[in-house]
């Protein structure tokens, strides 16, 4: 199975619409890839998660259900080797986890990181890119 990394802010989407394309390109990755994470990565997207402009429009207990999916069959790894090529510091943490995790993709929605695909034999990809690989015509995606 490929591993793969999700930033914060792809997540989002997931996290305030069900039946979103960010959600179901985390579902696709749940069944069809290993998502990587970092204890970071998991601290920034549950600092995003619960920031107060969300509040109004999440589900009740949307973001549990969102972080169980994400975390329950997810690869935790801690990144040795430091980044800096990211204009974003803040986003460096998703390539540092990229590298240590040998992933074949980030899916991300923020232009920091879109801007340096491929970077360094990584794709980064948004999550409707992602979501396109596997429900294209032709490829079977998971019941």
């Amino acid at each position: 199975m490929p591993n793969v990394v999700f930033d914060a802010s792809s997540l989002v989407g997931a996290l305030l619409k069900q039946g979103s394309i960010p959600e179901r390109a985390l579902l696709l990755a749940r069944a069809r890839d290993t998502i990587c994470l970092s204890f970071d990565v998991i601290a920034e997207i549950r600092e995003v998660f619960l920031r107060p402009k969300f509040r109004p429009h999440l589900p009740a207990g949307g973001t549990e259900l969102i972080l169980d999916v994400l975390t329950a069959a997810a690869r935790t790894i801690e990144p040795t080797i430091a980044v800096n090529d990211c204009r974003d510091a803040k986003d460096n943490k998703y390539l540092e986890l990229a590298l240590a995790g040998a992933v074949t993709a980030i899916i991300a929605s923020g232009e920091d990181l879109l801007s340096l695909d491929p970077w360094r034999g990584v794709r980064i990809i948004t999550p409707a890119e992602y979501v396109l690989r596997y429900e294209a015509p032709g490829v079977q995606t998971p019941k």
